[in-house]
């Protein structure tokens, strides 16, 4: 029934900016725009790679849940080491690199509206290991 979490949306203060970061900085391809009658881009999607996406929209367009509790997004990234060294070379604070109580490493980073997203990488003793495809 379920195949796998299809993309995450997050309301942004400002969408070149928030481009630059996700884009620019994460490295994500863009795959289409959001435009309204005018023309004026007001929303993007990126391709996070297989079947997985992050939906961008500029302003309050979606009034958080009532003790909606998101806290972050994670994700996977095939070398830890090499990921963070390239975020900082774009410029993009990270957190050190700590292995979880999971046995998974992971490193943090926040988007320019605070949003926090953890990185994370597998190793075979990770909890998770047992479960992948």
């Amino acid at each position: 029934m379920i195949r796998g979490l299809a993309h995450a949306c997050f309301n942004v203060s400002d969408l070149e900016q928030a481009l630059r970061f996700y884009r620019d900085g994460l490295g994500l391809r863009e795959a289409f725009d959001f435009r309204n009658d005018e023309g004026r881009r007001f929303g993007v999607y990126l391709h996070l790679g297989g079947r997985s996406f992050i939906e961008l929209f500029e302003g309050q367009l979606d009034k958080p849940a009532e003790k909606q509790s998101y806290k972050h997004i994670c994700l996977e990234v095939d070398d830890i080491e090499a990921a963070v060294a390239t975020l900082q070379e774009r410029g993009i604070a990270v957190s050190p690199i700590k292995k979880g109580i999971d046995h998974s490493y992971q490193a943090w980073i926040s988007d320019p509206d605070g949003n926090r997203i953890e990185l994370h990488h597998y190793t075979p003793e990770s909890w998770q290991t047992p479960s992948l495809d």
